[in-house]
């Protein structure tokens, strides 16, 4: 996916929306600053969360980073191959990275999350 397309989170998910349903992933920049990974949880299908709520984690050799949910919605697929082949998420973070795909729940929206001019002034500013 072309990153400027999506829609970022402060705490570094990314979204993109199909309809009902998003995909998430983390961004290329939350990845360089995590560097190592060694281990992802991910959000079992059928779990449903707030938006905000924490889905998962990430954890690198210097770090363990909460994953939250961008959006309010209901797991229907995860990226089953990513806990065995982490190296996805560095290579190709807005593509065979992606982490989950939510059905967004009733009334769920993107409006609070960032474009990807902002979110590249949220990183700078980090």
């Amino acid at each position: 996916m072309d990153p400027t397309t999506l829609r970022y989170a402060r705490t570094h998910e990314w979204v993109h929306q199909e309809e009902d349903v998003v995909t998430i992933g983390i961004s290329d920049f939350a990845v360089k600053e995590l560097t190592d990974l060694v281990y992802i949880d991910l959000p079992a299908v059928g779990q449903s969360f707030e938006q905000g709520q924490t889905i998962g984690e990430v954890e690198s050799v210097k770090a363990v980073s909460d994953l939250y949910a961008p959006v309010s919605g209901e797991v229907i697929e995860i990226n089953e191959s990513l806990p065995d082949n982490l190296q996805a998420l560095s290579d190709d973070p807005y593509g065979d990275g992606w982490v989950a795909k939510l059905r967004l729940a009733d009334g769920a929206s993107l409006g609070d999350l960032m474009d990807h001019a902002a979110y590249q002034k949220h990183c700078s500013e980090a």
